[in-house]
């Protein structure tokens, strides 16, 4: 009886299961410039995990504290297991040459990183199991790739996407270019869940751009009519900062994981 009770003691008063975060050597820059990438792993053991690729490294690193997100969500049961693989893109004009439409970076991600990732952590490959995310730039980032390249990524989340912007990090008109390029095209095979804060309604550059609220309702517009799998979000009382994106990212995380999963005989 008393094993019995110190056992139950041992277990209840034990830390919450973490998953472990470093960070990696990948060999391949892009534009000339070597990247910091670090990869967080489950907190849950899994014979393979799902894969969510992340934007501006440093903020999932820091004021928005993915890998602890992460943890909780899978312990909860909220997602299955998940490698996470965070990806620096620096500041300012070289953070936009990643993350503003960009395709060679999208052919970077996924013909490079991704399969370096498969070769060393078991991650599975179904596209369906994949998952971009990120804020502001790289929420328009995640959206793109996706969009891009789903025979890699099956699912983007989006918070705050920077859906404005012009092609291949153009600032300058025509603006909302994602947005034309999904009413434009066939439907693929892509789960998003884009939220963004009721409060961005300021028009960027001054003023003589879209609000980020406008472009994201016109990009959940066209969504919607081509009849893709989305959720939508207006937050209440959401700005355009790492303090409301903290809020609003685990229900954002729980909902691109959310059930039925989609099989390859769903794909259009």
């Amino acid at each position: 009886m008393r094993f019995v009770l110190l056992l139950a003691i041992l277990l209840t008063s034990a830390p919450p299961a973490k998953g472990g975060v470093e960070e990696v050597h990948y060999p391949t820059p892009f534009d000339g410039r070597p990247r910091h990438i670090w990869v967080r792993t489950p907190a849950v053991p899994a014979d393979t995990a799902n894969l969510l690729v992340a934007f501006d490294a440093l903020d999932f690193l820091g004021e928005i504290p993915l890998p602890a997100m992460l943890d909780s969500l899978e312990r909860a049961g909220r997602i299955p297991p998940t490698v996470a693989v965070l990806v620096d893109d620096s500041t300012g004009v070289t953070r936009q040459k990643d993350l503003a439409n960009r395709k060679a970076f999208a052919d970077w991600l996924c013909d490079g990183v991704v399969l370096w990732v498969r070769a060393h952590y078991k991650v599975a490959r179904d596209p369906h199991r994949a998952a971009t995310c990120g804020t502001s730039a790289g929420g328009l980032a995640a959206a793109f790739i996706a969009f891009e390249r789903p025979d890699v990524f099956g699912n983007a989340v989006s918070l705050s996407g920077a859906f404005w912007r012009n092609a291949e990090a153009k600032g300058s008109p025509p603006w909302e270019w994602l947005t034309g390029q999904v009413a434009a095209s066939p439907r693929k095979d892509v789960r998003f869940v884009l939220d963004v804060g009721e409060k961005e309604t300021t028009g960027v550059l001054g003023g003589t751009g879209p609000s980020i609220l406008a472009a994201n309702r016109r990009l959940r517009d066209a969504l919607k009519a081509k009849g893709y799998d989305l959720v939508y979000v207006e937050a209440k009382g959401g700005t355009h900062s790492p303090e409301s994106w903290t809020l609003r990212l685990p229900p954002a995380l729980a909902a691109v994981n959310r059930q039925p999963p989609r099989s390859a005989a769903a794909r259009p």
